[in-house]
Formats: C-alpha cells, structure tokens, sequence
C-alpha cells in the first residue's frame, strides 16, 4: 500500500512538473531538442523515462568517474524539485542557458572597455583585464573564451558579435 501512495505521489509530481514547465519547449530549436533528448537517453540508463540516482551513478561510472558520492548526485537530482522526466530535464538546462545575462546587459559591459564606440576591443588589454580584475581568469580559460570571439587581424575583439554567441551560440559549433 505505501508503494502505491509513493508511486501515485511520484506521479502527481511529475504532472505537476511537466505542466509548470511545458512552454520550455519553445526556448529550444528543434536540433537542440533532439540533442538533450540523446542526452537524456544516455543518462536514464533504466530506460524507465525518470533520472534517478542509479541512473546518475551508472552513467558517472560509465565516464570513469566511480567514487561519485550519493550526497552530490541526490544533490544534483534534488535541482529538478521532483521526478526527473525530459521536460524537468530540459527546463534545468534552460534555466542553466538562460542564466546568460540578457545581451543588452553584457554589450555595456563591453562598451565600458570601448569609450570610442568601435564595436572593439584590444584582445591583449582585455586579456590584461580578465586576468588582473575581480574573478581573475586562468591563461586557459582566457584561451577557451577567446577560442570562440571573432578577433580581427590587428588583434581586436568584434564584441558585439561574441556577445551574440555568448547569448545565442556559436554557429560554428552547431555545423
């Protein structure tokens, strides 16, 4: 009998789950569905439509990481505020992509480091920058940032386009 209420209970959270995060769908492409979708599968390794802490445990053993602890993946699974089906799935991503601040917010960042108006910036002063100021970034991570923003050959940033690929994607790693 207790099985049932907790199943019954599981179940009403999961509806009530899907029903506050149905519109999520639409924050997607179509592509992108499709690859959280493989994603999903690859993780719920059950089969059974819920990501669960075995699931979780399997597929970190899986990645070669086999001491992950039950305390981090309940913590994880408890981001989800109850069963996670696809919809809670692609609503922690969305949540997650959407923490990106709004473009307008990131281009008057830029445009503090560009009192001319040019649309750029130096890639070295703004290394400079990155490395030396609040939440100093490593050499590497200043590399993988640069990786993908559109830098001229006199060595400076378009930063208008990289604050479209921060806030939308970079093409380039769609194709």
């Amino acid at each position: 009998m207790a099985s049932k209420k907790a199943a019954a209970k599981s179940k009403a959270a999961a509806k009530r789950s899907q029903r506050g995060s149905s519109n999520v769908f639409s924050m997607f492409e179509q592509s992108q569905i499709q690859e959280f979708k493989e994603a999903f599968s690859c993780i719920d390794q059950d089969r059974d439509g819920i990501i669960k802490l075995h699931d979780l445990k399997e597929t970190y053993a899986q990645l070669g990481k086999l001491n992950a602890k039950d305390e981090e993946l309940e913590e994880m699974l408890s981001e989800g505020k109850g069963p996670i089906n696809f919809t809670v799935f692609l609503s922690l991503f969305g949540e997650k992509l959407n923490g990106t601040d709004p473009e307008d917010t990131i281009l008057a960042a830029f445009k503090l480091f560009d009192p001319n108006g040019t649309g750029f910036v130096n890639k070295d002063e703004f290394r400079r920058l990155l490395m030396n100021q609040a939440d100093k970034f490593t050499s590497e991570e200043v590399d993988q940032a640069f990786s993908v923003a559109p830098i001229d050959v006199s060595g400076n940033i378009d930063y208008k386009s990289l604050c479209y690929i921060i806030t939308h994607g970079d093409e380039k790693e769609e194709s």
